[in-house]
């Protein structure tokens, strides 16, 4: 392979990894796959919701922002979503209750 190739795939899969920017008063969405959020990473302007979609078959999983202190969303089956607004500038790690391997941030930023 040649080294271009290498940088233009590793490009890509930052992107795919950490997602683009979303503009505030738009809704971002969070897939949760194969024991992943994906993006792992989203970026978002304040006033944006996000919603999480559990896109697996089988698993249940929910969204926990602990080090907040909030209380977990109920279990997310296949096909189910749950949303959260966010307002406030600032760095929001999350992970999911019944897999806490499972782990991913919000960063909101003007």
């Amino acid at each position: 392979m040649t080294r271009r190739f290498l940088l233009n795939l590793l490009g890509g899969a930052a992107v795919v990894l950490t997602g683009l920017p979303v503009w505030a008063g738009e809704t971002a969405r969070v897939g949760m796959d194969k024991n992943l959020f994906v993006p792992q990473v989203l970026k978002i302007k304040p006033g944006t919701t996000v919603e999480w979609v559990n896109d697996e078959k089988r698993t249940s999983h929910s969204v926990f922002f602990e080090k907040e202190g909030l209380a977990e969303s109920d279990r997310l089956f296949p096909g189910e979503s749950w949303k959260r607004s966010f307002d406030k500038a600032g760095t929001y790690p999350y992970r999911c209750g019944p897999h806490p391997e499972m782990v991913g941030t919000v960063e909101v930023a003007p």
